[in-house]
């Protein structure tokens, strides 16, 4: 089997940076006295885990109504803006050798899809096979890495380009006073990441990709589209869900690969929560401290869907001395498990 490396990573985020307390005020002004335990919900804020995060426009944007048209054309606008920021930085200057594109969003809709877009500002070859992957969410960052590989093998080792960008604060709904709408403007953020694989370069080789659909479980996260855009969906205790499902999805993940959990030394989580991140090394059975750079990204840019992981990624390569087996794992929609086993080359 053509052995396919990570030989190329870069990161792209919004110029608005903002804090919690702006975003919390933002929220009690739009809402006011139309939430009854606004106070309570509002709580969300208060906990330290997330301090900043960047937006693509202004706080005070935000405290404004916008109909499903016109956030989902600054969703347009910006997703490929810092998708073609992100890829620049992983290309280095490689555009001209690209021959396929994923790219995985699931915060906007684009027809042509954002991939067609992307091939154009990028100046890549018309010729360029691509493959938009919707609907995946926070488990896109993990699952499409996984598919950049798998493609890239199929194609003797060429290069594959993965995009993976989200403009989550598009999505806040005004109208909406549900606790899940309240909960999401605390915890999301906009960002874009882009991933080089090919059988060229150093850099960690990627290995096996595996997948876990949990049967009807689609309530647990989502969308609701509604006339004003798409609604986020929350209804069950993540964290919990972790606890529950996950040691079992890795005890399957490591008998694939032939190997064993206490062999798995890095986990380049996706970092949706702290709390996520804490029921993440109850599962692994990892110290806290191995999640120190999820929950670093977490602090700094919040959930930004997609995307996160793959800052994650980014920080993790950048640390001396990376060791030979790396775990990445992110859930999202379906409700869904993705994980990749990463090999550093010696």
């Amino acid at each position: 089997m053509i052995t396919v490396h990570i030989n190329g990573i870069g990161t792209a985020s919004p110029s608005h940076i903002v804090d919690q307390d702006t975003v919390r005020s933002t929220v009690e002004r739009v809402f006011g006295r139309a939430v009854e335990d606004l106070p309570r919900l509002l709580q969300v804020f208060e906990h330290g885990h997330i301090q900043t995060r960047r937006f693509v426009r202004p706080p005070e944007w935000y405290a404004e109504r916008h109909g499903f048209a016109e956030t989902n054309a600054v969703y347009a606008q910006e997703a490929l803006r810092l998708a073609t920021e992100a890829a620049r930085i992983a290309l280095a200057g490689r555009e001209e050798f690209v021959e396929a594109i994923l790219v995985a969003t699931t915060t906007g809709i684009m027809t042509p899809s954002l991939d067609a877009a992307l091939i154009q500002s990028l100046g890549l070859s018309l010729h360029t096979k691509r493959i938009p992957i919707f609907g995946l969410g926070c488990a896109a960052g993990v699952a499409g890495l996984a598919r950049a590989a798998e493609l890239s093998r199929s194609l003797s080792g060429a290069l594959v380009l993965f995009v993976a960008v989200e403009v989550c604060s598009v999505t806040f709904q005004q109208t909406d006073a549900s606790k899940s709408n309240i909960v999401g403007s605390s915890i999301f953020g906009d960002g874009a990441a882009a991933v080089c694989v090919s059988s060229q370069g150093s850099g960690p080789i990627i290995g096996t990709g595996f997948s876990t659909l949990f049967p009807d479980t689609e309530d647990i996260m989502g969308w609701d589209v509604a006339d004003s855009g798409l609604r986020v969906r929350f209804s069950r205790d993540i964290p919990s869900f972790v606890l529950e499902h996950v040691p079992t999805v890795l005890r399957e993940a490591c008998a694939t690969w032939g190997i064993d959990l206490d062999e798995i030394e890095d986990v380049i989580a996706h970092p949706g929560g702290a709390k996520v991140l804490d029921a993440y090394a109850v599962a692994t059975g990892k110290p806290p401290s191995t999640f120190d750079i999820a929950r670093d990204i977490l602090r700094d840019f919040g959930n930004m869907s997609s995307v996160s992981v793959l800052f994650v990624l980014e920080r993790w390569l950048q640390e001396p001395g990376p060791r030979p087996l790396a775990l990445m794992s992110a859930l999202g929609p379906g409700f869904s498990a993705e994980q990749l086993l990463l090999r550093v080359a010696e």
